[in-house]
């Protein structure tokens, strides 16, 4: 059952969990993080696995988005260490090594090849005086592509598979709905096959019909390429149409995980079924 308010994809059923290779595609240990007085992250474990979903769910405050922050290399943590198995295309520098450890060029560079994010604020992923072709095509330049008449191909492919009307390709985003806006990021983080798609919350403030399609859309890709995705919502709905793995984390913990089915159905610990029942 999809939580009030919110419409599940059409035309696509939730498939039952994908199997996972032994060998995690991104693993983050201990990852601690304080501001001030605030413990933002306490000591958080995260496995995530080629091809799934994992969603990450909790209240404001509870320490998601600072989360995947980190994960994007937007920050660095107090404590923890946090390695991608990149398939043989490691860019220079991190060979194996606690990627928190990489100084701000190597971080950029893994950020632009390997790690795709779409952010709740369109703002913060897209330049919006650019066009939207431009703004796919800045990401291919980043990565060395330098002839033009290709990286217009590959940023309309990129267009086309996040189901963005390439007619409007060379339109500003600024002049697109949020909808839009959302499809033009999904492109230009997954123009470059990224090794992890971060989706920070990337329904929230749209339409409920809108929000359908985006998920649609994220679906087809995650089924279609096999993305391997980590998705942020305070919305349960959403994960639950989209997750095959739940992490639950409350003032900077992770107080439960497991199984999207089994975290909806038969959630263990008391904030979890708060969560769940608030929704039902």
């Amino acid at each position: 059952m999809t939580a009030p308010g919110v419409a599940a994809p059409t035309g696509l059923e939730r498939q039952p969990p994908r199997l996972m290779l032994a060998r995690p595609i991104l693993t983050m240990r201990g990852v601690a993080r304080r501001y001030g007085d605030v413990q933002a992250l306490a000591g958080v474990d995260v496995t995530v696995y080629p091809g799934e979903v994992l969603g990450i769910v909790g209240e404001s405050g509870s320490g998601k988005s600072t989360l995947l922050r980190m994960m994007n290399l937007e920050d660095t943590p107090d404590a923890g260490t946090y390695h991608l198995a990149l398939a043989g295309r490691e860019p220079a520098g991190p060979d194996g090594r606690n990627l928190f450890t990489l100084d701000r060029f190597q971080r950029r560079m893994l950020r632009a090849i390997h790690i795709g994010i779409v952010y709740q604020n369109p703002h913060l992923g897209l330049r919006m005086g650019h066009t939207s072709s431009g703004n796919v095509a800045e990401r291919l330049l980043i990565a060395g592509n330098r002839n033009f008449a290709e990286l217009r191909q590959r940023a309309r492919e990129a267009l086309e598979a996040s189901e963005f009307p390439v007619a409007r390709m060379d339109a500003r985003p600024n002049t697109l709905s949020g909808g839009m806006q959302q499809r033009v990021q999904l492109a230009k983080a997954i123009a470059l096959e990224p090794a992890v798609l971060l989706l920070d919350e990337p329904t929230t403030g749209l339409d409920v019909s809108v929000q359908a399609l985006v998920l649609d859309t994220l679906k087809r890709l995650q089924r279609d390429r096999a993305i391997t995705m980590v998705l942020v919502s305070h919305d349960l709905g959403v994960i639950r149409t989209m997750a095959d793995r739940v992490m639950v984390m409350r003032c900077g913990e992770v107080v439960e995980e497991g199984l999207a089915d089994q975290i909806f159905q038969d959630p263990q610990h008391e904030y979890t079924q708060q969560l769940v029942h608030a929704k039902l």
